[in-house]
């Protein structure tokens, strides 16, 4: 169960990060883009915690 929570989390990161990402390119936003690479970052970072969890049956 905890391989689908995190990489449930790490769509929503990554998704969230993107949009963010997006957004303050588009405006000149430096600290709202470099806040979405940083949230995509985090969504990468959970989607191999998750697939590691799932690799060792959930047992991290």
């Amino acid at each position: 169960m905890g391989e689908l929570i995190d990489k449930t989390k790490a769509a929503g990161n990554k998704a969230a990060g993107a949009t963010k990402d997006a957004v303050g390119k588009a405006t000149g936003n430096k600290k709202l883009q470099a806040e979405g690479k940083a949230q995509k970052a985090k969504g990468a970072a959970q989607n191999i915690t998750g697939s590691v969890k799932g690799a060792l049956g959930n047992k991290v």
